[in-house]
């Protein structure tokens, strides 16, 4: 009997991170897709909606299903989530039009918004205590090493087999993560029917849905300052302020406020938001000074990123090693000063700063980051009861999206602003140099078509503005990374007790 547990257990886990995988790639992997999906689609002015699709309903998803997780079990609802997603990516293949592929998406973003959450809930409830901490560094791997090889596979069938297998490669690794878990999983925590909490529901999905449109469409297809923006932040205000009031109301709610009064618990989230926030940051603009500064050749960004995040995959896996001998606290507090030193080295970066010295800064930025993929779940989880785990896991992974997305729109507008402002003095007396060039899009820096129409002159001044722009966008930056620092200061010294786990492993058993 305990040779076949151990086997079930050791298929669980691999469906789980197919899942993880499938789920985490999904975002990346449309990057380097969406040239050829406009290409033969159209719908050039639309397109912002297929990324922002996905993301609204995913995010709005994640707390209500890790709530009803808690309330009528993870496997039927991780179940969903995995045909649901599938569902999505087979109808994202088969789309027409760039509206119809947005609406697909949404239905793919529901998937993932009950997967997300619910996978790493199911690891917790199913494995054994001795071994999560193990696991945790195997699932925060799992989920870096999915920002390397997801815009590699894109490029890949996108440029060999065509950009319908971006989102039909779905299809077989889904299938076989389905059929781990549903004929090996066996579920058998106690649960309770609870009332639903549909006000608050229902004003969470909507406050998110107007902030996540608000940052996604505010500086592309509308002024920040147009009444449509300002309407959908004033929507976002009322919405939440709603919410907080039915969930301070609700026997039930949706999201717990009570949670929150646990040290452990508010410390873990608020570093899950602020250091995802931070990441994004050198994520997002060290492959554009490589290519846009250094006039690097390498147009895939998950190969420029290759040391960084190599490097998070290895504290991820020592992190998950160490979590049952040190307090989360002495696990995060040390590879966050890390964090914060390569952030503020990025800031230094100029256009003559070495290639090499850029891969040793990339590389302290991952070694800082990578232990927070693997501890934090656990952290978040640690001082709750099995039939609370599935909302508490699902609120750290919303706030988690939710800082990367701020994170996206907040530097994405520092970045611009600083680099609209260094061009208009450079070129202030010659801008036919530079006719044509939109400097509001640091993108259209890359492109060496481009660039090899610009003069050596003033091809200069725009790499010297580039690379200023860019180190003032780290030092804002520096904050987040900062405050993310003081949370893991402030963190109780609690660390996973493996024999107290094992009672409450044995009994929900």
């Amino acid at each position: 009997m305990r040779t076949q547990k151990n086997r079930n257990t050791g298929i669980v886990v691999g469906g789980l991170l197919l899942a993880i995988l499938m789920a985490s790639m999904d975002n990346t992997i449309m990057a380097t897709a969406m040239g050829s999906i406009i290409g033969e689609l159209g719908g050039l002015d639309k397109f912002v909606w297929v990324t922002s699709a996905y993301m609204v309903a995913e995010m709005a998803g994640m707390p209500i299903f890790g709530k009803l997780s808690d309330m009528y079990g993870r496997k039927r609802f991780f179940v969903f989530g995995i045909v649901v997603f599938m569902l999505g990516s087979a109808l994202c293949g088969m789309a027409s039009s760039i509206v119809e592929l947005s609406v697909y998406r949404a239905i793919q973003g529901i998937g993932a918004g009950a997967l997300m959450p619910i996978t790493f809930a199911i690891m917790f409830d199913a494995v054994e205590p001795e071994k999560r901490g193990k696991l945790s560094g195997l699932f925060g791997a799992v989920f870096g090493m999915s920002s390397i090889f997801g815009p590699l596979v894109g490029a890949y069938l996108t440029d060999h087999v065509s950009w319908q297998w971006n989102f039909y490669i779905n299809l077989p690794i889904g299938l076989i993560a389905l059929a781990m878990i549903a004929f090996f999983y066996r579920e058998s925590m106690e649960r309770s029917r609870q009332r639903i909490d549909w006000l608050g529901a229902a004003t969470l999905v909507g406050a998110i849905v107007a902030l996540m449109f608000a940052l996604e469409l505010g500086g592309k297809q509308f002024a920040w300052d147009s009444a449509p923006i300002a309407g959908l932040f004033a929507a976002f205000a009322v919405l939440a302020v709603a919410f907080v009031f039915a969930e301070r109301r609700a026997k039930e709610p949706i999201v717990s406020f009570l949670m929150f009064k646990n040290r452990l618990f508010a410390t873990s989230n608020a570093l899950a938001m602020l250091s995802s926030a931070a990441y994004m940051v050198a994520s997002m603009y060290i492959p554009i000074y490589i290519q846009g500064v250094l006039g690097g050749s390498a147009t895939n960004s998950g190969l420029v990123l290759l040391p960084m995040m190599l490097a998070s995959v290895v504290t991820a896996t020592i992190g998950g090693a160490l979590i049952t001998k040190l307090s989360y606290r002495s696990l995060l507090v040390l590879p966050l000063i890390v964090f914060v030193a390569g952030i503020a080295l990025l800031t230094t970066l100029t256009e003559e700063t070495p290639r090499l010295t850029v891969t040793f800064y990339m590389i302290l930025v991952g070694l800082g980051i990578g232990v927070s993929f693997s501890v934090l779940s656990s952290a978040a989880v640690h001082s709750f009861p099995m039939r609370q785990r599935g909302a508490a896991n699902s609120t750290l992974t919303f706030l988690r999206s939710l800082g990367m997305s701020l994170g996206i729109t907040v530097f994405g507008i520092v970045q611009n602003h600083s680099l609209s402002r260094r061009m208009s003095e450079a070129f202030s007396g010659d801008a036919s140099a530079v006719q044509g060039l939109d400097f509001g899009d640091p993108h259209a820096l890359m492109d060496p078509a481009a660039r090899s129409h610009i003069p050596g002159p003033a091809l200069d001044r725009i790499a010297e503005g580039l690379s200023s722009s860019i180190a003032v966008t780290f030092a804002w930056g520096l904050i987040p990374a900062a405050l993310a620092l003081a949370a893991a200061l402030l963190m109780s010294r609690e660390k996973l007790d493996p024999r107290a786990e094992a009672e409450a492993y044995a009994a929900s058993h």
